[in-house]
């Protein structure tokens, strides 16, 4: 069984995830560009997995966009986004919140009809280890 640990920006939420993940999609619905201010969501589901929150528990908040399945969980001091159980039987958790490698790969870029025009040709623009001078 897989153990993975995670936690919030300002480290005042921490957690482990216990089990495997079944899928992880790179989500380029608008929904996820707004919520991540980002050209796309990169969230691991599971079915299975269990979630432990370490610490800070009470600083998790969650948001879902009425009359969708589009749900959030974040730190309320840092905004950082945070594994989320708001879909039923439906553990998701966002693969940049985790302090620990995960092995596999996204399963598949879903909504990809939305992706930002800008995203197209990355692989062409200015690679930097840092900050550029």
């Amino acid at each position: 069984m897989n153990n993975h640990l995670g936690s919030c920006l300002c480290g005042t939420v921490s957690f482990a995830i216990q089990g495997e993940f079944d899928s992880f999609y790179v989500c380029h619905c608008h929904h996820c560009q707004k919520d991540t201010g980002s050209a796309h969501g990169a969230n691991l589901f599971s079915q299975s997995a269990k979630l432990v929150w370490l610490s800070g528990p009470d600083k998790v908040t969650s948001f879902t966009l009425p009359d969708t399945r589009h749900s959030k969980s974040f730190c309320k001091l840092c905004g950082s986004a945070l594994p989320n159980t708001q879909i039923s039987g439906l553990l998701v958790v966002p693969a940049g919140c985790l302090d620990t490698e995960i092995s596999m790969l996204p399963t598949a870029q879903i909504f990809s009809s939305s992706k930002a025009s800008w995203t197209v040709e990355l692989e062409s623009v200015a690679q930097f280890d840092g900050l550029p001078k």
